[in-house]
C-alpha cells in the first residue's frame, strides 16, 4: 500500500478510489489520518503504526466524516481523536446514517472486521479558523473546510510543512460536492492564504497523488475553481452538452459520471434558491 515514505511521513493508498491514509511521525507523537478501507489495508496501517510508535502518544485525525474516511476508527482504540466541531456535533441521526453506510458496504461485499463499527468519539473538537493544537514541538493548525461535505478541515502540520487537505485538490477527481458549491469555493481559496503564511512542503489529498510542487498545487486549485464556475454558467444557460464535456478525459468515466450528475442536481438546486430569493425581493 505504501506509495510515499520519508523520515516523517508514510502514505498508504487503498485499492479503492485511490484513497490515501497518512501516518505522520514526529519526536512528539504519531498521527494517523483517515485510516481506510478494506480490513487487510487497515491492518497493514495498524501494523506499521505499532512498529514506529514507540512510547509516543497516538492521534487519529479525521479530515471529514464521509464513511470511507472513518471506517478504520476502532482499529486504533487507544488513539486520541481530532476532528472538526461540526464532525463532533453532527446530529445523532446523521451519525447513524454514516455508520449504516459502512455496514451496508461491508454487507454488500461480505466483509468482516475485527473491530466495532461506531462513529468516532472526538477528544479534540476543532472550532474556529486557524486554530492551533500543540503536541510538544509539533503544531497542528486547522482551517474549516466545508463544501465537499459540511464538516471538513484542512490541517497544516509544522515544522514538517505538510498540508492535509482531505477531499480537496485531488489530481484524480473533479470536485465532488455534497454540501455547497459556494462553501467549496471558499475552501479552495484558503489555499492562497495557507501557502503565503506557511512553508508548505507537501500537499496530501484524500484521493490521488500528493505533490511537493507549488505550481501543481495552484493548478489543482484552479482546475477545481474552473469546474465550479463553468458548471454554474452552463446550468444557467441550460447547456447540457457543455456540462457533459466538463468531465471529458476523466480517468474513471463510468463511475465519475454519477458524481458529476449529482453535482448538476446540487447546482440546479442552488440556482433555484438564488432565483427564488431574487423573486422574493
Amino acid at each position: 500500500m505504501i506509495v510515499w515514505k520519508d523520515e516523517h511521513l508514510t502514505l498508504f493508498r487503498s485499492a479503492l478510489y485511490e484513497t490515501i491514509s497518512s501516518v505522520i511521525v514526529t519526536t512528539d507523537c504519531v498521527i494517523v489520518v483517515d485510516p481506510c478501507w478494506l480490513p487487510h489495508e487497515v491492518e497493514e496501517i495498524k501494523r506499521y503504526v505499532e512498529e514506529v510508535k514507540g512510547s509516543r502518544p497516538l492521534y487519529l485525525l479525521f479530515t471529514h466524516s464521509d464513511y470511507d474516511h472513518i471506517i478504520g476508527y476502532r482499529a486504533f482504540p487507544e488513539a486520541k481523536v481530532i476532528a472538526s466541531y461540526a464532525f463532533d456535533k453532527k446530529a445523532p441521526e446523521d451519525k447513524a446514517d454514516i455508520i449504516e453506510q459502512i455496514k451496508a458496504f461491508d454487507d454488500g461485499y461480505y466483509v468482516t472486521r475485527n473491530y466495532d463499527i461506531v462513529y468516532p468519539e472526538v477528544d479534540h473538537s476543532i472550532e474556529g479558523e486557524e486554530v492551533r493544537l500543540s503536541i510538544g514541538h509539533t503544531t497542528l493548525t486547522f482551517f474549516q473546510a466545508p463544501g465537499h461535505n459540511d464538516d471538513g478541515i484542512l490541517t497544516v502540520i509544522e515544522p514538517l510543512g505538510i498540508l492535509i487537505a482531505g477531499d480537496y485538490f485531488s489530481d484524480i477527481e473533479f470536485p465532488y460536492i455534497y454540501f455547497s458549491s459556494y462553501e467549496y469555493e471558499k475552501t479552495l481559496l484558503k489555499l492562497d492564504n495557507i501557502l503565503q503564511q506557511y512553508p508548505i512542503q507537501l500537499l496530501v489529498t484524500g484521493h490521488g497523488t500528493p505533490t511537493r510542487d507549488y505550481v501543481e498545487m495552484k493548478k489543482r486549485q484552479q482546475a477545481s475553481l474552473d469546474y465550479i464556475h463553468k458548471m454554474r454558467t452552463f446550468i444557467q444557460e441550460d447547456n447540457q452538452e457543455a456540462i457533459n464535456q466538463l468531465i471529458d478525459g476523466c480517468r474513471f468515466p463510468r463511475n465519475m459520471k454519477k458524481f458529476h450528475e449529482n453535482n448538476q442536481l446540487l447546482f440546479k438546486s442552488e440556482l433555484h434558491r438564488v432565483l427564488e430569493g431574487e423573486t422574493n425581493k
